[in-house]
């Protein structure tokens, strides 16, 4: 039950969230740019930290925790392996989102492309991404609030919804970007705070025993290990994602090549230099700093709740549809003591507020400026882009909201949106280095995708789909068979449609330096040859990646005991993290 004292600590949470946001739009010129990118003066710190923020929403506990429970520690590589992708844009192409000079990722194709195609693909991603992508993650993390709030308080979905919303609507309606990134640093730290006070308490639970007690039940044994442990699971788990799946696959804050609120915030930043400095900072926090505390308390619950049906028994007020293995972490909160309890629900509830924020935002910048704006009321004024925005804003989250009721757990949502993006990665990296990708590349790859999805997605994941059986044939390959669907597509269109204009590709390839050699054609500015040729940046991701890899593992073996081992892995990880961060 929920405390007097606990109620207090998420009063005075939002009540201080409220407060800053409050007063960040007091610092807003009142333009467009000031609203949707914080006037393009934010520091590296600030950036990084609230992209951390916006990916730790109320469903990143849950879903960890239902990936532990269902099939161990190892399944995590699933979202490890994006790593890659995320040092990807952190050397080679936050910088060259910086000076595009462009104030969403959407206005960057009539930048990247011209004609009817330009103009087509930017307004159907502004809808596609706008009242469709982001509506569907905002649906993903209210969905675990909704279980959260049902064990912890007891509150109906319909009631989750109102306060998540009305929360969010307070201050990023009146304060956009700004007042979403000083919130997200208060929220983030209370949220770190909850994480792993509730970890400490939870490992030492007399049904637990501390973590020699958590390691010697055999259950947890079973789901400990780094590896997958048979081939199916090796196929699906590791091998996929760390061979195909990080540049083949858009999923939000992981995008190949960059995108969504990561490439928001790299709009945000002061230069370049902070741009990929909080872009390194926010693939550090995100792979290597957090996901332990999570990893602890999946294993913990399934000692404290090893069944379904006991998560059931205990917490009767949550509805039989939305009981799955992702509602065990709330299920641990719940055991929390008055107080700490109310800082870890404060935390889940800031973490979920922080997300929603970020994605009406960014939906908000979709359809404001590269729908509203460039195709409906060209001459809409700055003012005028504010009250749009703000009426934006209210209507994506209301569509998110509804959207959550409809499904049942986290993962199941995870895998739809994974596949929905399969394949289109690669168009996503290609247009940056191949000149010869153009507009109607990127609209044959994301209709191709949502297609090869239905002929690909198991049942389990979208009952209607999977028409011929192919996915249940094709098992863990079945990811594979969209993304060959969705390439053989893309790449046919391009080369039977015309590519882009001289003039077109000369302006984008002055303007950013695209790396690769297919671009010297259409320079007509002077270009560093280690930026042309991309070299030195691909060392930095390849010692990077690696870096962040040898301290989360590190930091897990530690945290099984053992000790030499994961010693070498911090020293070497902390080592080549430190001078990269100091040469950014």
């Amino acid at each position: 039950m929920i405390e007097t004292l606990d109620w207090l600590i998420i009063a005075a949470s939002l009540a201080t969230s409220l407060g800053i946001g409050w007063w960040a739009t007091t610092q807003n010129q009142g333009n467009s740019e000031s609203f949707f990118l914080a006037g393009r003066s934010m520091p590296w710190w600030l950036l990084g930290v609230s992209m951390v923020a916006t990916t730790f929403a109320a469903d990143t506990p849950t879903l960890i925790t239902d990936w532990v429970r269902t099939d161990g520690v190892a399944k995590n590589w699933l979202w490890w392996s994006f790593v890659f992708s995320g040092l990807l844009t952190t050397y080679v192409f936050a910088k060259r989102w910086r000076r595009s000079g462009v104030m969403t990722d959407v206005e960057f194709y009539e930048l990247r492309y011209s004609g009817v195609g330009g103009r087509f693909l930017r307004g159907f991603r502004a809808l596609y991404l706008g009242l469709l992508f982001n509506v569907f993650i905002i649906a993903i993390v209210s969905l675990a609030a909704i279980k959260i709030m049902a064990i912890l308080m007891g509150l109906t979905p319909l009631q989750t919804m109102l306060i998540g919303a009305g929360a969010t609507l307070l201050f990023s309606v009146a304060g956009g970007l700004r007042s979403v990134l000083f919130v997200d640093f208060f929220q983030f730290l209370l949220a770190m705070v909850g994480s792993v006070a509730a970890t400490i308490y939870v490992l030492n639970m007399e049904q637990v025993g501390g973590l020699e007690g958590l390691f010697a039940h055999q259950t947890v044994q079973e789901k400990m290990s780094f590896v997958p442990s048979t081939q199916e699971a090796w196929v699906a788990l590791f091998i996929i994602p760390i061979a195909i799946q990080w540049w083949t696959a858009y999923y939000p804050g992981a995008e190949p090549g960059g995108g969504g609120y990561i490439a928001q915030r790299i709009f945000a930043a002061k230069d370049e230099q902070h741009a990929t400095k909080a872009s390194l900072f926010f693939n550090l926090a995100h792979y290597a700093l957090r996901p332990w505390p999570w990893i602890l308390i999946g294993l913990a619950s399934l000692v404290v709740f090893p069944t379904l049906e006991s998560i059931g028994e205990a917490f009767p007020n949550l509805a039989k549809d939305k009981i799955g293995h992702d509602a065990a972490y709330p299920a641990m909160v719940a055991q929390l003591p008055t107080g700490l309890k109310g800082v870890v629900l404060a935390s889940l509830i800031a973490a979920y507020v922080s997300t929603l924020s970020t994605q009406v935002n960014l939906a908000s910048s979709y359809l404001t400026k590269d729908f509203w704006k460039r195709f409906i009321a060209p001459d809409l004024s700055e003012k005028g882009q504010v009250i749009i925005g703000r009426f934006m804003t209210a209507l994506v989250l209301a569509l998110g909201s509804c959207v959550a009721l409809l499904f049942t757990n986290a993962a199941q949502m995870f895998d739809l949106v994974l596949m929905i993006g399969a394949g289109t990665g690669l168009v996503y990296l290609l247009r940056w280095t191949w000149w010869r990708v153009n507009a109607w590349s990127e609209i044959s790859a994301t209709i191709a995708a949502v297609f090869s999805s239905y002929l690909f997605v198991g049942k389990a994941t979208l009952p209607f789909a999977d028409p011929f059986g192919w996915a249940e044939s094709l098992g863990p390959w079945s990811y594979l068979g969209t993304v060959i669907f969705t390439t053989v597509v893309w790449f046919i269109v391009t080369l039977v449609t015309a590519p882009e204009s001289t003039e077109t590709l000369t302006r984008f390839a002055d303007q950013t330096s695209p790396p690769g050699p297919g671009w010297k054609r259409f320079r007509t500015k002077p270009v560093d040859p280690d930026e042309a040729s991309v070299g030195r940046d691909l060392l930095k991701v390849f010692f990077g990646s690696g870096a962040i890899l040898a301290v989360l593992l590190g930091t897990g073996l530690a945290i099984y005991g053992n000790m030499i081992p994961s010693v070498i892995l911090l020293l070497v990880g902390g080592v080549i993290l430190g001078a990269l961060f100091k040469s950014s």
